[in-house]
């Protein structure tokens, strides 16, 4: 999807695209074709997003000078994965679109690697988690589309600087899957993702921490997300078939802004596109750069976007949640045990969608605290286990999922936990020192 500027330059209704201008029944046509690619699932790519600390002493905010020495250097070096930079100067690695699991995680891996080193040689490190503990949110973009952005989300409070500026994730993107009902169907996958979706929320939270104090959330980065607001970070409601309900969500969704070639962008209040469309003139370029303007827990992009998953802690810590959800969508056997998992969990996703709902809000206050969602996660955990040989996983990744489940799943604790603990002194490993008050 685009992220060009249009020929836009004043006002919605004055535009030089005129010719490409949409109708209502257009945009949904788009949308459904867009956003859902139906088919066999075959492809797995990943988004990890990092927070950029120093190297010897975390609590220190790292300056704009020696991010952008840093990102210059970056651009210097051969990677598969394009690298981007987030509106705060944390890093994101994108996968190129892999046949298997194992080549998805060979190649991010082997990019890590090669950025470590890089950061390393500046005193600098890659930190894994869900929001940033100890630094205000300070923009180190300083571009339109993050003008406009801020300007937009300071509307509904301080969540969404600090999502912006001191979040980091690890996005998951899945084929959409067959057109046919079945295991694998895209709207068992659909529904799955927003209900499993928030199993994942617990099993991986790590983010506990905001401006240097617990916020009694265990991913506080969900909390953000939840906090911004249902027309910009949720899911559209799930009983009807998904594409009809995405198109009606992208309609009925607030237009964040409207681009200018030259000054700033405009950022309209309680404008939908569906109301843009009825009063002025909005382009396929306008819907192409609505659509990546809308941040819900699983966004249809031709794929599945799973956006739920905090940044996990250790160098490889994030193999963990990529295996678990591969497994999880893209073996049927997984898949059909995950769904019976996670259907007793169906009526606490009521009334409201994702993330809005009590089952989402539980899972990222509590984690596995909470009974039901430990008890499905082991469950999806050993049935992610029972497949991730079927998809060709190696020793090491078995052994490392295996490991999580012990240390976390089976115990009702998450990362999450682990930071606490840190925080009140009663774990002295990584990071200890740095935590306490």
């Amino acid at each position: 999807m685009s992220d060009s500027v249009s020929d836009c330059t004043d006002s919605p209704t004055d535009c030089t695209e005129r010719r490409d201008t949409l109708t209502e029944a257009e945009v949904e046509a788009l949308v459904r074709g867009i956003c859902f690619k139906t088919g066999p699932p075959r492809t797995l790519g990943v988004e990890l997003e990092w927070l950029v600390h120093e190297l010897r002493r975390p609590r220190l905010p790292v300056s704009p000078e020696r991010l952008e020495a840093a990102y210059a250097a970056l651009r210097t070096v051969p990677l598969s994965s394009p690298l981007t930079v987030e509106p705060g100067g944390q890093l994101e690695l994108s996968s190129p679109p892999a046949a298997s699991l194992m080549e998805c995680l060979g190649t991010l891996s082997a990019d890590l690697d090669t950025v470590r080193a890089v950061l390393r040689e500046r005193d600098l490190a890659l930190v894994g988690l869900g929001t940033d503990p100890w630094h205000a949110p300070r923009r180190f973009l300083h571009e339109p589309r993050y003008d406009a952005m801020e300007t937009y989300l300071d509307r509904t409070g301080p969540a969404g600087r600090a999502m912006m500026c001191t979040s980091a994730s690890v996005q998951v993107c899945l084929d959409a899957g067959y057109e046919e009902p079945g295991p694998l169907g895209h709207g068992r996958r659909w529904w799955l993702s927003h209900t499993l979706g928030a199993v994942l929320v617990a099993a991986f939270a790590n983010s506990p921490l905001l401006g240097g104090r617990p916020t009694g959330w265990r991913s506080t980065r969900q909390l953000l997300w939840t906090e911004i607001g249902a027309g910009r970070a949720g899911a559209p409601a799930l009983d009807g078939e998904p594409r009809e309900a995405w198109a009606r969500h992208v309609l009925d969704a607030p237009v964040m802004c409207v681009r200018r070639e030259g000054g700033p962008w405009d950022v309209p209040e309680r404008l939908t596109f569906r109301e843009w469309i009825r009063t002025g003139s909005p382009t396929r370029a306008d819907l192409d750069y609505h659509l990546t303007t809308l941040f819900p827990p699983v966004r249809p992009r031709g794929h599945l976007e799973l956006r739920m998953i905090d940044a996990q802690p250790g160098d490889d810590g994030w193999i963990v949640p990529v295996a678990v959800a591969t497994a999880l969508f893209d073996d049927p056997e997984a898949t059909e045990s995950a769904y019976r998992a996670v259907k007793p969990l169906a009526e606490r996703a009521l009334p409201r969608p994702a993330p809005h709902n009590p089952l989402w809000i539980e899972a990222a206050r509590y984690g596995l605290a909470d009974p039901e969602l430990q008890e499905t996660a082991v469950v999806c955990f050993e049935a992610a286990l029972r497949a991730l040989p079927r998809l060709g996983a190696t020793a090491p990744v078995l052994e490392a999922v295996a490991a999580y489940r012990d240390r976390y799943v089976l115990r009702g604790r998450t990362p999450a936990d682990d930071t606490l603990d840190r925080l009140r002194g009663t774990d002295t490993r990584a990071y200890g020192k740095d935590l306490r008050p």
